[in-house]
């Protein structure tokens, strides 16, 4: 396995104050563990309260460093800040088409157009490059809401468009695959500091509240390259975008002053481990972001969790002495009648079964149904909350249902906690074959990494067919623990040697959780 840190180039203009630009870029990726090449673009004299004079490099100058560092240090992700001027632009479009030659490299666009003190930085001509040469060529782009309608061009037209729809407009008609839209420089928003992201795998707002701070010099900067950082290892842009809200809100955190006007942020290792840093994602356009607070009472440990297809396995995991328990039975192709009486008998069965003797039974999907038969708990994909809608999910939360959800990424994470939920499963922990997923595995680290940071007890689920793997995931501080298969045909000959199992492993030392996750889907860049 290659033990060099992975390499990200950023190509931006220096801060004589030392709060934005290169300065703030190599913070930020110091924070995220990854190498930074510092390539100038543009010389600014700039201090805490004004830009006094901005000078780009000449092209000639941005090419020797590129040339440098092409072999010895080829990057996983470039990131762009301030460039300058057209040329400056058309030589790095130009570098991405050499470096993408030989191999997958993500770029993030940060269009730097203008300073926090006021002073301009792109004219016409600059504009016209960034719509051209960089915006279709980018994973993902981060422009405030000013910066993507000077991008559209459309004055007044583009300033009135909810932010859904200029993220939409740039994908579109210029081209940029992915978009977070950053909202923290933006007052309306109130208390919460809202970024919407509309990438390949999701889209939503991402919410945190607002830090009430001065020193903000840097933020965008900052922003685009933790991004960048986190492309580089191999993050997804929406799983990289939730961990660039949450390194930057930390940054925001540590600012401090350095002269009379704004200080500059300070981004630090950590962020990953914070669980107040964990955004929150809506499940759409409307952001709702569910309950204010988390419910205060503290319930029981789920522990064994049986997953059984029948009535007549709950009742043999029931006498085998599982507290908790999953009826989830599969719905054919073309389910009829039959299919579905028999789906109700099933349910009205397994939930009398387990009232009978107190245990905690959740039913999968069909939750208007699992109500109306008495059930008081049900578990949902996040496909199957998705098509729920805004509407539903509404209904679904004021049921009073208690809700499991499955969660794989860090977006599925950050959205599925808008719902309060009784539980959130991770998973795969190993490789399964029960279900076809795209997902890696989470293994041990993501696990401990769930454990700490979820704000709901977390259930380990995926791959779990030995008594030494429910101690392994019992030491990461899963609050529940899945047995599908594992279960056998005689639950009550498995279960004692999984149960105790799970009393050795909380007994035992915890296993640290990662200062960050390992990612679970594969990107290409």
């Amino acid at each position: 396995m290659d033990s060099k840190r992975p390499v990200v180039w950023s190509i931006a203009g220096t801060d004589s104050g030392g709060g934005a630009g290169l300065s703030a870029d190599q913070r930020m990726a110091d924070a995220f563990n990854v190498h930074l090449c510092p390539v100038v673009a543009a010389v600014t004299a700039q201090s805490s309260v004004a830009v006094t004079r901005i000078e780009p490099l000449a092209p000639e100058l941005i090419e020797a460093q590129l040339l440098a560092l092409e072999h010895d240090m080829p990057p996983r992700a470039v990131k762009t800040g301030l460039l300058g001027g057209m040329a400056q632009i058309e030589t790095v479009a130009r570098w991405v088409d050499r470096l993408r030659a030989r191999g997958p490299v993500a770029l993030v666009v940060d269009p730097v157009l203008g300073a926090s003190t006021g002073a301009g930085f792109a004219d016409a001509a600059t504009l016209q490059a960034y719509r051209e040469l960089l915006l279709p060529r980018a994973t993902v782009i981060t422009p405030n809401r000013r910066e993507a309608v000077a991008l559209l061009g459309e004055g007044n037209a583009a300033s009135a468009a909810a932010a859904p729809a200029l993220a939409r407009a740039l994908q579109q008609r210029l081209g940029a695959r992915g978009v977070c839209l950053t909202g923290g420089d933006s007052a309306q928003d109130g208390t919460l500091a809202l970024d919407w992201i509309d990438t390949p795998q999701a889209q939503g707002w991402l919410a945190l509240p607002r830090q009430a701070t001065p020193h903000t010099h840097g933020t965008g900067c900052s922003f685009a390259t933790a991004l960048a950082g986190a492309l580089a290892l191999g993050f997804v842009p929406a799983d990289a975008a939730v961990l660039a809200k949450m390194a930057t809100a930390q940054a925001l955190r540590q600012g401090h002053a350095a002269g009379q006007g704004a200080g500059p942020v300070r981004a630090a290792p950590g962020f990953g481990l914070e669980p107040s840093l964990l955004p929150r994602m809506s499940w759409g356009e409307v952001p709702d972001f569910g309950p204010d607070a988390p419910r205060a009472a503290t319930p029981r440990p789920l522990d064994l969790y049986a997953i059984v297809d029948s009535a007549a396995r709950v009742q043999q995991a029931l006498a085998a002495g599982v507290g908790t328990l999953q009826l989830r039975i599969k719905t054919p192709a073309q389910p009829d009648a039959a299919w579905h009486e028999r789906l109700a008998q099933e349910i009205r069965a397994g939930v009398a079964a387990c009232r009978a003797v107190g245990a905690e039974l959740f039913i999968n999907d069909h939750w208007r149904l699992a109500r109306e038969l008495g059930a008081e708990a049900v578990h949902l994909g996040q496909e199957d909350l998705m098509a729920l809608g805004e509407e539903g999910r509404r209904a679904l939360r004021e049921s009073g249902l208690s809700l499991g959800i499955s969660t794989h990424s860090l977006w599925e994470l950050c959205r599925a906690a808008t719902l309060a939920p009784r539980y959130l499963a991770c998973g795969p922990v190993w490789p399964t074959l029960t279900k076809a997923m795209p997902w890696r595995p989470q293994g041990l680290d993501n696990l401990a990494w769930w454990c700490a940071m979820a704000p709901a007890p977390v259930v380990a689920i995926g791959g779990m067919l030995e008594a030494a793997q429910f101690q392994q995931a019992a030491r990461c501080g899963a609050d529940g623990l899945c047995a599908v298969r594992v279960l056998g045909d005689d639950p009550g000959r498995t279960v004692p040697a999984l149960q105790q199992a799970l009393r050795q492993g909380r007994a035992a030392p915890a296993l640290a959780a990662p200062a960050l996750p390992h990612p679970s889907l594969a990107f290409d860049g």
